[in-house]
């Protein structure tokens, strides 16, 4: 083989990589390619593929005049190049360097007469000899260099007698009355939750009474301490508390009678427009001659359902209701439903449910048990609203299942159900699953990820930037109108799940695109987790581009939007989220390929491991 078959073959591979990388991950190696002639090439691997490990200490106390902050930080393979230990007050939105270090123990003086008195974050940004990044998780210090007070959060939701606290720095040798404040969020009414002269050792602490006397809604907090020389000093505030002293209300579905084999338990649960949210749902079984109930599931999202296997209790008369708990600790309990019979003593089937969309070849089971042995199940699907129903296979050892090739039906709606033949010839058939969607267009989503762009990690920051990933090329003008695929832009809308016209509930948040006032076809993503405080929206401004990839020899468009400055809403609005989830992008058909053949709207989960988005 020739040298230039030999480094036109090394170029395909390395072409294929780089794509196959740009897909499947956010995170790319520091590894170079280097042409050495026309004929040849060479690749050159990192010999690092592994960011540093890096904390930060977090300081003793409170910090006054100079102090010392430091971080650890290591690297095995090319070792650390520099540590940034970093500052940013409390509710403020961006970090700004003390001091670089280069050399362990990375540490420095922070003079901290040259920042006003408050709380503030600290982190620190390790950069090793191969380029690579890592940012510590941060640490909280209070700057006090006069009296200041600070106030305690009491938590995002609050019910009923809740316990406020502060801390007084600096001012031990005088007596304080302390007042503890609240007012509308957004307002400056401020009427006084409850006061104390008991301070110890800079503590002091009372019980703001809200059940029947504040109204369930969104409030700030502050604190105010006085001491008896006169003057004030008033802490920051603590924004966005949410009051809800309103139950739940929640409704156990009669999962019917009798019960055999693997059911459905469901309950629906609600909160007010003011309240805190569904925090979960415990749907429980009690057995009649006890009286004592068990779990059967805990729910922390809607829908709030779960499959239970009735064979793994005792044949009998049994209860059954739900538990439902919002975020702020309100617990409601519904009334049973009662005399529901579990009787696995004849034979059951059932058919598990593949999901709401389906696409290309696709497992299909279903579950059996008969006394009198199983001869074999069969698994069927019709059209939904027919009886027109075709075998898709039948088995005789469980597990009872089929791959069903879904291409070999037309797309649509279609119900499945299953059939038990038992030992002694009788059949059984299953309750249906219906309405499962047979997709299989050629155009439809395949992936949806986010990226970090040097702020901080789970939240929302300039910089940061969210790919969308097509199985086809897409003509952009059917994205937007006019649209050629170049940088266009654009506004991200971020709206927290509570808002009217979003409903996806606390852990819901979203984001859509824009032009002015209207929502490009791009779609929707819910975020699956609380990126922004109950009620708020926010909005970016973002610039909007189209590639075109390679991945097995079919093109794809990749569509990404970049995040800009803020454009409306506050700082104070964001919550930086602590815990992984995976996205779910639902395209639109409005969106088309370049030959006219619309986006199939199955959603698109995020590939690749749970993780903190942006």
């Amino acid at each position: 083989m020739s040298r230039s078959i030999l480094a036109a073959s090394a170029l395909v591979l390395l072409a294929a990589v780089a794509v196959s990388t740009a897909i499947g991950t956010t995170s790319f190696s520091s590894a170079t390619y280097v042409a050495t002639s026309a004929n040849s090439a060479t690749v050159r691997a990192s010999s690092d593929w592994t960011p540093p490990t890096v904390a930060m200490v977090a300081p003793s106390g409170t910090v006054t005049g100079t102090t010392t902050v430091s971080a650890t930080a290591s690297d095995p393979e090319s070792g650390v190049a520099s540590v940034q230990i970093q500052r940013q007050a409390v509710n403020a939105d961006g970090w700004t360097a003390i001091c670089t270090d280069t050399v362990a123990p990375y540490s420095c003086a922070w003079a901290t007469g040259s920042v006003a008195d408050g709380q503030y974050d600290l982190r620190a940004v390790a950069v090793d000899n191969s380029g690579l990044t890592a940012i510590s998780e941060q640490v909280r210090t209070v700057v006090a260099n006069n009296v200041v007070v600070v106030l305690a959060s009491p938590g995002d939701f609050v019910r009923g007698n809740v316990p406020l606290s502060a801390t007084i720095h600096g001012g031990s040798t005088l007596s304080w009355t302390v007042t503890m404040e609240y007012a509308a969020a957004g307002t400056t009414q401020w009427r006084t939750a409850c006061s104390s002269s008991s301070v110890v050792n800079g503590q002091v602490g009372c019980t703001w009474a809200t059940s029947g006397l504040v109204a369930d809604a969104s409030y700030d907090l502050r604190a105010v301490a006085r001491p008896t020389v006169g003057g004030s000093y008033t802490s920051a505030v603590v924004d966005d508390v949410v009051v809800d002293n309103s139950a739940p209300v929640v409704t156990m579905t009669d999962p019917g009678t009798p019960l055999r084999g693997t059911v459905t338990l469901a309950a629906t649960a609600t909160v007010g427009q003011n309240d805190s949210g569904i925090a979960q749902v415990v749907l429980q079984y009690a057995p009649a001659t006890t009286g004592t109930y068990r779990n059967a599931c805990v729910i922390a999202a809607a829908p709030y359902s779960c499959r239970f296997d009735t064979t793994t209790v005792a044949d009998g008369s049994y209860s059954f209701r739900a538990v439902a708990t919002d975020n702020a600790g309100n617990v409601t309990t519904t009334a049973a439903v009662t005399g529901r019979v579990v009787d696995n003593t004849v034979s059951s089937v059932s058919v598990e449910d593949p999901g709401a969309f389906l696409t290309g070849t696709v497992a299909v089971q279903a579950t059996a048990s008969s006394t009198a042995g199983i001869t074999s199940v069969r698994i069927q699907r019709a059209p939904t609203g027919t009886a027109t129903w075709a075998d898709l296979c039948t088995d005789t050892v469980a597990p009872y299942s089929c791959a069903w090739d879904t291409t070999t039906a037309a797309d649509g709606l279609y119900d499945l159900r299953a059939v038990l033949t038992d030992g002694s010839g009788r059949q059984t058939t299953s309750t249906p699953v219906t309405g499962r969607q047979v997709d299989n267009a050629p155009l439809r989503g395949v992936d949806v990820q986010s990226a970090n762009g040097g702020g901080t990690a789970g939240r929302v920051t300039s910089g940061d930037s969210m790919t969308f990933t097509y199985s086809r090329t897409v003509a952009p003008g059917t994205v937007a109108t006019g649209w050629t695929g170049g940088s266009l832009a654009v506004t991200a809308r971020f709206r927290d799940g509570t808002v009217t016209g979003v409903g996806t509930g606390i852990k819901g948040d979203t984001l859509d695109v824009r032009i002015g006032t209207t929502t490009i076809n791009l779609g929707s993503v819910n975020l699956k987790e609380d990126y922004l405080k109950s009620g708020k929206t926010v909005t970016f401004n973002a610039t909007l581009t189209a590639a075109t990839v390679t991945v097995n020899g079919i093109d794809r468009t990749v569509i990404t939007l970049s995040i800009g400055v803020m454009a409306s809403g506050t700082n104070s609005s964001l919550r930086t989220v602590s815990l992984p989830a995976a996205m779910v992008w639902t395209p639109t058909s409005a969106v088309r390929t370049t030959d006219g053949l619309p986006c199939s709207t199955a959603p698109v989960t995020e590939a690749g491991a749970a993780d903190r988005e942006f």
